[in-house]
């Protein structure tokens, strides 16, 4: 896991959608298992929101509170 991707997940926003310029931080639980099942984009857009759903998925968004801080 890159730090920098973390860092990434507070300060990106989604560029489309039903959550556009929603920072992927705060996407729903329920969007980021829509990715997984259908598919995450390409690219690092894809990559951030598939971080993001491991980080939902397991639990795990606390980690990105001190992020969120700076």
């Amino acid at each position: 896991m890159n730090p920098e991707h973390l860092q990434q997940l507070v300060i990106r926003t989604m560029p489309y959608g039903k959550y556009k310029d929603r920072i992927i931080a705060d996407l729903p639980g329920h969007y980021l298992g829509w990715f997984a099942r259908e598919g995450f984009p390409k690219g690092e857009l894809g990559a951030l929101i598939a971080l993001m759903y491991e980080l939902d998925h397991n639990n795990l968004r606390m980690l990105l509170d001190p992020l969120r801080k700076r």
